[in-house]
């Protein structure tokens, strides 16, 4: 499912189903229209493969499945968040199947940027599964930004209800 690439300097930006890559999207979107650049939008299934797919027939059936649905993730997180696909700008769409850190670094060069969301995660999300931005930050050889997903209007840090709870009020 992987188109040809532009050249020059793109902007790669990591999709997913989460709240979180769809305030990534629409960043890039926005930084792409402002500095002119092709939209690379990146979609990598963690389905776990065997590494020589052509060796099970199954195995080969399960990757041609999961690619093909990268491609309805991307555009469905595209509908979502701009109404489609966008026909003002240069896009192209890259699905692959295994860990997502190792791809994205991969797929990015110098001169692009790699844009990417973050989400708030749990305990045990944190421990069994490895934070993608996290290691886009340490391992790209481009400028990595990390787009944070923002807090819900009910919670505390937000509306400063945490700040009330300690402060002392005086009668």
């Amino acid at each position: 499912m992987e188109q040809e690439l532009p050249g020059g300097a793109r902007l790669i930006v990591g999709v997913d189903e989460s709240p979180a890559a769809r305030w990534a999207l629409a960043w890039a979107i926005g930084a792409a229209r402002l500095h002119r650049m092709a939209l690379v939008a990146v979609h990598v299934s963690r389905a776990p493969v065997h590494p020589f797919p052509e060796a099970l027939p199954v195995q080969h059936a399960v990757r041609q499945g999961e690619e093909a649905r990268c491609s309805e993730v991307i555009t469905a997180v595209f509908e979502d968040v701009a109404g489609g696909v966008p026909d003002d700008l240069t896009i192209a769409t890259v699905g692959r199947v295994g860990d997502p850190g190792y791809h994205l670094v991969d797929l990015a060069r110098e001169g692009d940027l790699l844009v990417l969301g973050r989400g708030r995660r749990g305990l045990l999300s944190r421990i069994f599964l490895p934070s993608t931005s996290m290691y886009c930050a340490r391992h790209a050889r481009t400028t990595v930004v990390i787009v944070q997903q923002p807090a819900p209007p009910d919670d505390p840090e937000l509306s400063g209800e945490r700040h009330r709870r300690w402060t002392r009020r005086h009668p």
